[in-house]
Parts: C-alpha cells; sequence; structure tokens
C-alpha cells in the first residue's frame, strides 16, 4: 500500500500554507529588490564534487547523492552559495562586480530533525560578489534588518550576534594550535551551545588539543564583551574590522540590533572574516539566518581569489516564530468576487459572466448550484471576499 505521508522531513503546501510561504517570498523579494539585489536561480540538482570538496564539514556527510546512469555523481544541494560560486567563475569575465544577487532555493540535508531543523527548506540567500570592504558587510546585513522589520519584528524580537572568524583564528595562533587544525576546531566549536563543556572540551582533546589549550579556548568563548576579549587577545589588528562594522551601524542607527558573541563561528570552513547569526535575544531557538564573508571560496573551486559576502536564510525557524509570537498574517484566496449560480439552470450564466470580468482583470471564482442562499453567504464569508453576485431564477 503506498504510503501517503510525504517523505519523513519534507513538506506538502496545501493552499494556506503555500498562501503564507508566497507571502515570505515576497517579503524577502521586495527587500532584496529594494535594496538593488536582482534574483538568478539554479538547478537543484549538483555535480557531488561541489560539496565534496570543502573538507571538515559536517554539510558533506548530510548529501541526499547518488550515482546516475552515466556513472556521474549527482547531489541534490544542500545550500546554494557553492552553485553560486559555480555560476560566478562560468560567467567571471562577463559580469559587472560587484555581483548583486539573491534567490530562494529549495534546499535538501539528510540531517536530524530537530525543532524548527527539516530535511528540506526553502532558504532566502542573498550575496555580494567582488566587494572587499566592509559596505558589503553593511548592504547586507542592513539589507537582512530590514526584511525581518517588514515580517514584523523588531529589536526586542531579535538580534543579530556577530563576529570575525579572524579573531578566533588569532586565539587558535596564540594557543600555538597548529594551523592544519584550526578549521577542525573551528567546526567543533560551532556545536558550543548543544554541547555540555566537559563533551566540548571532550571533542576538542579528539582534535588533537591539549587540555590547557582546549581550557583556554573554552574560557575565552565565555569573554562577556568586545571590550574583554581585547585585553585577552594578542593580536589587536584583527579586531579592527569588526570595531569598525559595529560603530557604523550606530551610526546608521541600527546599533540595537547588532550584538557582539565571540562565540560565533557558523560551521561552513568556506567563511574567512564576518561571521553572523540572527536569532532571538535570549537565544531561545535555532538560528533564524546565518553568514559572513567567504572570499576564498571561489579561488577553491579553482578561480581567483573574488572577495564575497551573503547570508541564509530558512524558511522553517521565521514562520514557527511568526506563528508563535503572533504575528503570522491570516491570508485569504485573492479574490475580487465570487459569482453564485444558486441553481443549476444558471451555472451556463455564471460562467459568461465570471469570463467576462476576467477580461478586464478582475479575480473571479464561480459557484455552482444548486445551492442555498445561506450556504452561498456563509462561503463568501470563508473566502473573504468583498463582493459577491447571483444568478438565480427571476434576477
Amino acid at each position: 500500500m503506498i504510503d501517503l505521508q510525504p517523505v519523513k522531513g519534507t513538506r506538502d503546501f496545501y493552499p494556506p500554507q503555500l498562501r503564507l510561504r508566497n507571502w515570505l517570498f515576497n517579503t524577502w523579494r521586495k527587500s532584496a529588490q529594494q535594496a538593488g539585489f536582482e534574483e538568478y536561480d539554479a538547478c537543484v540538482l549538483e555535480h557531488e564534487a561541489l560539496y565534496i570538496r570543502k573538507a571538515g564539514d559536517e554539510i558533506s556527510q548530510q548529501l541526499y547523492n547518488f550515482e546516475d546512469n552515466s556513472a556521474r555523481r549527482l547531489s541534490l544541494r544542500p545550500e546554494m552559495t557553492p552553485s553560486l560560486a559555480r555560476m560566478i567563475l562560468q560567467k567571471q569575465k562577463s559580469l559587472s562586480y560587484p555581483v548583486r544577487w539573491f534567490s530562494i532555493p529549495q534546499c535538501f540535508r539528510y540531517e536530524r530533525m530537530t525543532r524548527g531543523r527539516k530535511r528540506e527548506h526553502y532558504q532566502w540567500n542573498l550575496d555580494i560578489i567582488g566587494e572587499p570592504t566592509i559596505l558589503a558587510e553593511l548592504e547586507i546585513i542592513s539589507t537582512l534588518i530590514r526584511s525581518l522589520k517588514e515580517l514584523g519584528l523588531d529589536s526586542e524580537d531579535f538580534r543579530i550576534f556577530i563576529n570575525d572568524r579572524r579573531i578566533l583564528n588569532a586565539m587558535l595562533e596564540q594557543l600555538k594550535v597548529p594551523q592544519d587544525l584550526q578549521n577542525s576546531v573551528l567546526v567543533v566549536l560551532d556545536k558550543r551551545d548543544k554541547l555540555p563543556v566537559e563533551a566540548l572540551r571532550s571533542e576538542l582533546s579528539n582534535q588533537g588539543l591539549s587540555d590547557h589549550q582546549a581550557s583556554q579556548l573554552i574560557q575565552f568563548l565565555e569573554l562577556p564583551d568586545f571590550e574583554a576579549v581585547a585585553e585577552r587577545l594578542e593580536n589587536q589588528a584583527v579586531l579592527n574590522e569588526l570595531k569598525n562594522i559595529l560603530d557604523q551601524f550606530q551610526k546608521m542607527g541600527l546599533g540595537a540590533y547588532l550584538q557582539f558573541d565571540i562565540s560565533i563561528v557558523r560551521g561552513l570552513s568556506y567563511y574567512t572574516g564576518t561571521v553572523f547569526e540572527v536569532n532571538t535575544p535570549t537565544k531561545s531557538s535555532r538560528a533564524i539566518s546565518g553568514g559572513g564573508r567567504y572570499d576564498s571560496l571561489l579561488s577553491a573551486f579553482g578561480g581567483p581569489a573574488i572577495p564575497a559576502v551573503g547570508f541564509g536564510f530558512g524558511d522553517v525557524v521565521i514562520l514557527e516564530i511568526l506563528e508563535e509570537t503572533k504575528k503570522l498574517p491570516d491570508l485569504k484566496q485573492e479574490l475580487d468576487l465570487v459569482i453564485f449560480a444558486l441553481d443549476s439552470q444558471h451555472d451556463e450564466m455564471a460562467m459568461r459572466v465570471a469570463y467576462q470580468l476576467r477580461d478586464v482583470g478582475l479575480k473571479v471564482q464561480t459557484q455552482f448550484g444548486p445551492m442555498k442562499m445561506q450556504k452561498a453567504l456563509q462561503q463568501a464569508n470563508n473566502l473573504g471576499v468583498a463582493f459577491a453576485m447571483f444568478c438565480f431564477p427571476d434576477e
């Protein structure tokens, strides 16, 4: 017997759910287009090597991958950034930089499902390629803030926790952690909020850190603010760029939305500088969004080193938060008019009138008889339409 449930970890979108999804996507599109970004897309099927080549990433263990009839290793995309990098490199000489693109792809990962985490999701990706200065971070993050406000959230609902990978790398250098271990150590640190301290210490030990190095690193991640980090760090130069970003957001009147957090890592190994995550102020849920600077990704695929900044913003967590905070809109089907044929003799009349009204641009639905007036009025109310037309004898 055929299982009528969707595949575990995936979703069906009935009309009410699809209305909400379209509302969310349209809000994302509006925010991106207001900031001068252009939409792009790519096939959901990619070469597996596009993801496998990023050694140390947990994502490579979560692929929906297979071998096709031509013995090619393929994968459903788990994220959009590698596809973006491939597309940029394919047309790199003909593009005008900086490139400002966005997309809303469906992504697939075979991962353990928890609250806010499924095996398929849609994700708004917004990226600037070819801008080396902090102007890219300012533009990307301010667009993200605008989108969250458009969705009905404000500074008491969310916070952008921001850090810089170079600060963490500087601390690892200070603790004499070998260069070849640093990426795998950062992947472990990205799990900090999910692990007890002793479990975190054990995982760091498994990566080759001494007890002293692990303890010092854990203490470093618990430092409360930017000033405390600056006091502990020998390499002060790595702090300058992030300090400038925070200062600029204060000048833009957006400082209340950002908070420095030394523990923000982002698990993907291609991040090279600024990293950030959006969450509730108390970090009570899974991250709403996350991103950062990835200046080395394109060169890792054999191209030139082109600076890049971007984020991903999934649909699952934000819709859960908006539902919990009662900020989801009550969306009805978009109709201008419903025409009711109260008896079957007037069905054709209802169709003719509906066709003529659709010709002038109205959204018109027909409901065919036989039908009692009371039921028709109730149906019109359920549909949320402002106008109804009735076809029945002597009318």
